[in-house]
């Protein structure tokens, strides 16, 4: 889904509330310090694929960094271990999904000095298991170097329409729109 759209949304959700005001939108991380030094918000809203290069850390902000509401995609609970690794204090985390109440209600807490967790995430993130078949490892491990469907068909006996299926139901279970961000989400969830 567009970065832009959801961002929008994400404002108009906030800025329907008599007593929350939205300073800044970015659309890139190396924006976000920036953004955070010139207006000095009391929370920040962010999507975890922010995170990984410490954009929210004190020595990047040059002062305390606010409180920091993540935003997690609940398909892939396992990159809460970028945010958790983050050098922001204070952090919150709720999933992608979350209905507009539920942000609101988010960072009033988060502004306020208390915590917030999506359990269904942490459950997630700690128990999720690989959920591709063993052959559709074998298929996606073979597409990771690059062959097309006709060479991993060679390569395991099957039929090219066969991979096909076997690479509709991994993009299905990883979430993923190409066959390359599935490989990226099962390399990053260690299932390949």
């Amino acid at each position: 889904m567009n970065g832009a759209l959801i961002r929008g949304a994400l404002a108009f959700v906030l800025t329907t509330q008599e007593d929350i005001e939205v300073v800044a939108e970015v659309e890139r991380a190396e924006d976000i310090a920036p953004a955070l030094r010139a207006q000095r918000p009391d929370v920040a809203v962010a999507d975890v694929k922010l995170f990984g290069a410490g954009m929210l850390s004190g020595r990047t902000v040059a002062t305390e960094p606010p409180p920091v509401l993540v935003l997690v995609d609940p398909r892939r609970p396992r990159v809460l271990g970028d945010a958790l690794r983050a050098q922001c204090q204070r952090l919150g985390f709720l999933g992608s999904d979350a209905a507009p109440e539920r942000l609101v209600d988010a960072v009033r807490r988060l502004a306020s000095g208390g915590s917030v967790v999506d359990a269904d995430l942490v459950v997630a993130a700690l128990s999720r298991d690989n959920p591709l078949t063993p052959r559709e490892v074998e298929v996606l491990e073979i597409a990771a170097e690059g062959w097309p469907v006709m060479e991993i068909a060679s390569k395991l006996s099957l039929s090219p329409g066969t991979v096909r299926n076997h690479l509709c139901r991994i993009a299905g279970k990883t979430g993923a729109r190409t066959r390359i961000e599935a490989v990226r989400i099962a390399r990053e969830e260690g299932w390949i």
